[in-house]
Formats: structure tokens, sequence, C-alpha cells
């Protein structure tokens, strides 16, 4: 690696779609590069394709990098390829004036017309034509005849490319516009950007890349080319089939914390094999050289596990803000103190918090939710008979939760049904659910009144 002082390292999306994970995991493996080293890491939305850019793809960049943590510190930018658009105009001319590019004005046609093979390369047909620029004619590299160009992969080794097999590539347009190939190159060299680390399926851009480094008087970077991401079958994350964009999981209710934790863990492993590691200890401990080069698994169990654990160690009153959010669009008005009492029961038990609302909802609505599958689980044959007994033991019972416990022991003791059995209709008959809070925590905070109003009523339509 270069000294930790000169590390620049860069994260260079194409805003042309939601945030992918993906994107999100690279940027993250920069990120923690940059602060590692005292380095820089900046943000460089490649913006040149207008035809499929969207202003809030781009929004979408920016709120995802701060909503990751990554918007400060080691952080530079965000910077628009499209503002150094003269920059890469010039080193197009600088190419083409040095002998190193030419014009051509073949079509594909032209070339499997020459060659008889139309998945062949260009044959270099107007190396030596002398072209001068006009309509149809495209800027193309002059790639070396011979030799190998040799990519220092920290990941890959060093991956060797005959020079022959890699053709003379276009770097500018007919239309005068450069391609992402030289456009990308000249950011870079222009940022002084002295790593790359992006995905793998750039690593057959490198030598292009390097070889254009190379040719406008530039030592190249070090590469690292990241492993695929996969879903369960194995196949490549694709926004086609798989979820993939980074604000959907945010909207679900995933922290930022974990998903960074998560993300981190996507071809990489902190020592011990440990899954839940402070951003702090995995920056201590990163090596870019570690990451696996085998395809990473987008678990995404995994992820709903560690975004538990990370919900179950949030301080009390920032889960309830956490909550909140998701609270508001609620189909019913929220009593804060009483969530207050709820949210310490509830956040044992949620893996999402988006899970808050039906989780609590039963507190806030004036009749209980009905769930036919719960109800029917429940009410079953003796149901009416617990819910009367319930009813007369908590008609004078101490509204506190060991003592409604106490009595509901006491009601199923009498009819030789052990606790699980006795509270099922009571809870089906509060909260509208087989599944929910502790039932007498819950009971508590519901109060006397409601409590024996809600089992009267489900007793009133176990009659009808």
């Amino acid at each position: 690696m270069a000294s930790s002082s000169s590390i620049r390292v860069r994260f260079a999306p194409s805003p042309t779609g939601m945030f992918h994970v993906g994107g999100a995991r690279s940027a993250l493996f920069n990120w923690a590069m940059a602060e590692q080293s005292g380095g820089t890491l900046v943000l460089r939305i490649e913006d040149t394709d207008a035809s499929r850019n969207k202003p809030e793809w781009t929004e979408g960049i920016i709120r995802a990098f701060a909503w990751l943590g990554m918007d400060g510190g080691a952080y530079e930018g965000p910077y628009f390829q499209s503002a150094n658009a003269d920059g890469h105009a010039e080193a197009a001319r600088t190419l083409r004036d040095k002998g190193l590019a030419y014009y051509c004005d073949c079509t594909r046609d032209d070339v499997i017309a020459r060659t008889g093979d139309q998945h062949k390369g260009y044959d270099g047909f107007c190396r030596d034509r002398g072209l001068e620029p006009g309509p149809g004619r495209a800027l193309r590299f002059r790639t070396p005849d011979e030799g190998r160009t040799v990519v220092v992969d920290l990941l890959r080794g060093e991956p060797v490319f005959e020079n022959a097999v890699l053709e003379d590539f276009v770097i500018a347009r007919a239309d005068g516009s450069v391609t992402f190939l030289l456009a990308n190159a000249v950011d870079d060299m222009s940022q002084a950007i002295t790593h790359v680390v992006r995905g793998e399926e750039h690593l057959s851009n490198a030598p292009k890349q390097q070889l254009l480094w190379e040719a406008l008087g530039h030592e190249p970077p070090v590469w690292a080319h990241l492993p695929v991401i996969v879903n369960e079958k194995r196949q490549k994350l694709s926004k086609r089939r798989d979820k993939v964009a980074l604000e959907d999981y945010r909207d679900e209710g995933y922290l930022a914390e974990a998903m960074r934790n998560y993300l981190m863990l996507l071809g990489w492993a902190p020592s011990d094999d440990r899954e839940i590691v402070p951003w702090e200890e995995m920056v201590a401990e990163f090596r870019i050289e570690d990451v696996n080069t085998s395809p990473a698994f987008f678990d995404v169990k995994k992820l709903r596990a560690i975004n538990g654990e990370y919900i179950r160690a949030l301080p009390v009153e920032k889960f309830v803000a956490a909550c909140l959010p998701f609270l508001e669009d609620a189909p019913f008005e929220v009593d804060l103190p009483v969530f207050d009492e709820l949210a310490p029961l509830a956040q044992t038990r949620v893996a999402l918090l988006s899970e808050i609302v039906p989780m609590v909802d039963f507190a806030f609505l004036a009749e209980p939710p009905f769930d036919e599958a719960s109800w029917s689980k429940a009410m079953k044959d003796g149901a009416d008979d617990i819910l009367a007994a319930t009813e007369a033991a908590y008609a004078d019972a101490p509204w506190e939760a060991e003592e409604l416990k106490t009595r509901l022991e006491a009601v199923g003791a009498e009819r030789g049904l052990k606790l699980g059995k006795t509270q099922a209709p009571v809870r089906v008959a509060a909260t509208g659910r087989t599944v929910g809070l502790p039932l007498f925590e819950s009971l508590e905070i519901l109060g006397r009144d409601r409590t024996l109003a809600r089992i009267a009523a489900a007793r009133a339509r176990l009659a009808g």
C-alpha cells in the first residue's frame, strides 16, 4: 500500500437507479480504508449519461452516504463528473496529438464483414488512415501491439492481460463525448486517487484504464476488485429479482449501524469470527488484502438477526426515538407516555423497527385488531369458561402484572391447564393476536377497565 497519509480512495456511482447494497459495501470498504489511514474518501457522481440520470437518484446516493455515516471526517465531495468535461476533452486531444489515439469511422457491421466473426473485437482498420474528426467518427486508443499489461490487484495478485487481445477501444464518441473508460481515469488522476477499490465486474476495464493512466503520464493506482454479491441461489444480486435498494432496507426498519456492520462482513471477517463488531473496531482491523475473492452471500436472515441485536442494544430512549417515524404512519394516534411504557417490552421482540406497529397497536385502538387465524387458534372449546373465570378473577385484582399472572395461573390450575393454554384466549381477547408482548405487563398497561371490556366483548363474540 501507499503510505497511510497519501491514501485517497473514491466511490464513483452512476445515478441511474436506487442505491444498491453492493455499492454500499464497496463504499464502506473504501471508507474503512480512508478512516484507518487518515486518508480521504471522495464521492464522485458519474452523471455524464444524461439519458439515464435522474436528480432523485443522485439525492438518494447522497442520503445513503449520510445515513451510513460516511458524510464526515475522511469524506470529500460530492463531485460531479459532468463538471470535468473540459478535462476529459483535453485528455482526448492530448492522446490524439501524441499519436496514441486515432479517429475511426467503422461501424460494427463493417468490422463483422471484414473479420467474418460477430464476436471478434475491432481489427485496427483505421489505425493508419489518418482520419480527421467528423460525423460518425469515434476516437480510439491505440493499444500497444505487443507486450502485456500487468494489473497489480490487492485481492487477485497480478492479473496479466496480453495487449494484443485488448483491441483499440473507443475513448470518445462521434459526438465528442468521452466514454466511461477515459472519463473515469481522468477524474481519478485529477483527484489524485491512489487506490481504486470497486466491484470485480470492472476488472476487465483495469488494463485499459491503466494504459490510459500511463499514456497521460501518470502512475496507475493500486487496484482491488471486490467479489460479487449473490443471493441464496448463488445468483448475482439483481434489482429485477432481489431486494437490493439500500433505501428499501432503511424504510423497513433496519438501523444504519446494523446495515453497516453486516455489509462489512460480505467478503471480510473480523477476528475470532465475531459478527457484532463496533465500527471503530472494524476500521482498526480491516485490511483490504484480507477480503475473500469468492462470491459473498447476501443473507437477509443474518442481516435481520444482526439488526435485532442492534435494536436490543439501544438505550430505550433511542429505541423510542427510532420507532416514532414508523408510528407516525400508523392508523391510530399514539399516546406517547403509554408507548414509553410499552417500548422496553417491545424492544426485546422486534427485529425491524417496522414491526413496532402491529406489536403495540392493541394499546391504542378502541378495540383489539381481529386476526382470524389467532381467533381460530385460541377460541376453542373451553375458551369461554376460561374467559368468564378470568373476568371474575380480575374484577377485584390489584392491577399489577405479577398478581394478574398469579390469578390466571389459579384459573388454569382449577381446570388442569398450564399457563400457556390458559392465557391463549385471554391474550387474543385483549390484544387480538396469539403472539405479542409479555401478556401480563401488557394488561397492566392496558388497564383494568379496557381489559375487562375486551374479555366481555370476546365472550359476546363467542356466544354470537
